[in-house]
């Protein structure tokens, strides 16, 4: 908890966030480009699937994250709402844009891939429909922190949003199981994927995982300069920065 208490000063938080960018923007540039060039030039042919396999690179990564993304999203919105901490609430709004276009993609790369296998880009399949409404929730999310005028409450009525939304969470995971569709069941890649084809879809899970810490973190920061831009500080800092250039 004094962790947490020394993450909610704006002016700490802010500079946490500009030591870990480079890092994070730096790695997740290498595995997107090692796990990219790898799985889309130098893996195998799928024996049934053929080359249309490898849109899982991009549809894989983005799918998991979606819903990790959204995951992280209610951590910050229970902080936010039970411990009354405005950085929490602007982690939630940090997040938010990156899974919607996390979600997007891998709506847009599921049809994509789903045209050759199932003959259409889009059916009411339970995964589908479930992944479409975490879009929505996304947006949702989005609005209602613009909304308002006051942040504060902009924050609550988003972290409720985001709240209620996680039960949507188990449905997108177990859509599969629960109902007969058309998407194909939970695998583990861990047995059922050549190493050669496994290990580019690690490399850019993990890619995936790093470009969001890096935008995020971005965000979060600009957030923080909006919301604090009348405190000294942010006052030194512009002076210091303009002394620099």
């Amino acid at each position: 908890m004094k962790a947490l208490h020394q993450l909610a000063k704006p002016e700490r938080l802010y500079g946490l966030c500009g030591r870990f960018i480079p890092w994070l923007a730096c790695l997740s540039l290498l595995l997107l480009v090692a796990g990219c060039v790898w799985g889309f030039v130098y893996a195998p042919a799928d024996y049934q699937q053929g080359q249309s396999y490898r849109i899982m690179y991009l549809h894989v990564p983005a799918a998991m994250w979606s819903m990790g993304i959204y995951a992280s999203m209610a951590i910050g919105a229970f902080i936010g709402l039970v411990w009354q901490m405005k950085m929490a609430d602007l982690a939630v709004a940090a997040m938010a844009p990156v899974g919607a276009v996390y979600t997007f993609i891998a709506l847009v790369t599921g049809s994509a891939w789903g045209k050759p296998m199932w003959g259409t880009w889009w059916v009411w399949d339970a995964r589908l429909t479930s992944e479409l409404v975490l879009l929505f929730l996304y947006i949702g999310a989005i609005a209602l922190y613009n909304a308002f005028d006051d942040k504060r409450l902009a924050g609550r009525a988003a972290g409720i949003l985001v709240l209620v939304g996680v039960v949507n969470l188990p449905i997108i995971h177990f859509s599969v199981e629960w109902w007969n569709t058309l998407h194909q069941g939970s695998t583990n890649m861990q047995k059922t994927i050549d190493p050669s084809m496994r290990t580019p879809l690690r490399l850019t899970i993990f890619a995936f995982l790093a470009l969001f810490a890096t935008l995020t973190l971005m965000r979060l920061r600009n957030l923080i300069l909006l919301q604090e831009r009348r405190r000294p500080w942010v006052a030194a800092l512009a002076e210091k920065e303009g002394g620099k250039a």
